[in-house]
């Protein structure tokens, strides 16, 4: 009787030890070597965990594992997830002011300082911090795509090739732009582009060339990238369940935020230097890399240059905003002053980036107030 009280007290000592080292659930519909993923999630969670004493560690869901990409939003809400990366085109009607800023950043030519830019509005701008509060997350990082370029396995070469052609966008200002060419805009997830590639329901995706070997492999499918610069695709890396983050103690939730700065700038550099790599990797495995005909550029910047000026009007119509105009003003200022910030850094350098973004954001954020309400 005395070994299975002393086995029993043994036991329940180990269980309430075990409870301080809590494990929460992270989402993320990349596969796991996605940079997205790769530098975001995984690797945040192992310098989380090491920081913490494995005080807080996070499970790191992914390929759409718990919850697929359109519903990670509301999982995070319900507590599904206590963090996870929300892309806003997957849900307009919730978040239609993040996809405003979308919108605009299809004129966008520095990925880094649109990351950037949309990081620091979406933690001190009070419209996008009341968007992504109304919808149950606290955003906390964001993210760029590299330029985007058509990928296709029928080619684009010239204004005309792309009239009827199946493309898949991310929604907004890239649908848009595709219906102006005369082609078929498709919206499915990015995880099924690489399927809808192979047996021919799409013919083209619009797509930052990363994917065309980290992760997607769009690669093994493809014909040809025509490269034609048709802005960026901005993200949210991090979204964080607003009970979880107000139930840690400060001094974690500033672990949380000093290891965010460094996944964020982990990301971009592996964009970065990724779409090199990606472009030599293609042209070695036989896909023609085509330069976009003068009428095809002549077209976009036209296109471009309507759309912008025609975007504030277009969004209180379609989306359903108050006038975006401010938004759209102070996007574009806080792009120019993260360019400023940029410029002479190497690029290449995550701990360059990481100290940047952390110096002149995440520092300022005050781990006491911020998200706490």
């Amino acid at each position: 009787m005395k070994k299975l009280l002393a086995l029993a007290t043994l036991t329940a000592g180990l269980m309430g030890s075990a409870a301080y080292a809590d494990v929460y659930q992270a989402t993320n519909w990349m596969a796991p070597v996605h940079i997205l993923n790769e530098e975001t999630y995984q690797k945040f969670s192992k310098d989380v965990a090491a920081a913490t004493d494995s005080a807080i560690t996070f499970e790191v869901y992914s390929s759409g594992a718990l919850v697929p990409a359109k519903s990670t939003m509301q999982a995070i809400r319900d507590g599904v997830a206590q963090l996870g990366i929300v892309y806003p085109g997957y849900t307009p009607s919730e978040l239609p002011l993040n996809n405003v800023l979308n919108d605009l950043v299809f004129v966008s030519d520095d990925d880094i300082a649109s990351a950037f830019a949309y990081t620091e509005m979406g933690m001190t701008n009070a419209r996008i911090v009341g968007e992504w509060k109304k919808n149950g997350g606290i955003f906390a990082g964001g993210y760029s795509t590299p330029v985007y370029n058509f990928i296709c396995v029928k080619p684009i070469r010239a204004a005309a090739d792309a009239k009827g052609l199946k493309i898949r966008t991310a929604g907004g200002a890239q649908t848009s732009w595709v219906e102006n060419l005369g082609g078929v805009p498709v919206s499915v997830p990015i995880g099924d582009v690489y399927s809808g590639l192979s047996r021919g329901s799409i013919d083209c995706t619009m797509s930052d060339p990363t994917n065309l070997d980290k992760g997607n492999k769009f690669w093994e499918v493809a014909k040809s990238v025509t490269t034609l610069p048709m802005g960026v695709v901005l993200g949210a890396n991090y979204v964080i369940n607003p009970g979880f983050w107000q139930g840690l103690a400060p001094e974690q939730r500033r672990v949380l935020l000093d290891n965010m700065a460094i996944g964020n700038a982990r990301a971009q550099v592996a964009y970065h230097v990724g779409v090199a790599a990606a472009m030599e990797g293609s042209k070695e495995r036989g896909l023609e890399i085509i330069e976009p005909s003068e009428d095809l550029t002549a077209k976009l910047k036209e296109f471009q240059t309507n759309f912008v000026a025609g975007l504030p009007k277009k969004s209180m119509d379609d989306r359903k905003v108050e006038d975006p105009t401010d938004l759209i003003e102070e996007f574009q200022a806080l792009q120019t002053k993260w360019k400023g910030l940029l410029e002479g850094v190497d690029r290449t350098d995550a701990d360059a980036l990481a100290k940047i973004l952390q110096d002149n954001l995440y520092s300022k954020i005050d781990e006491n107030s911020f998200g706490m309400n």
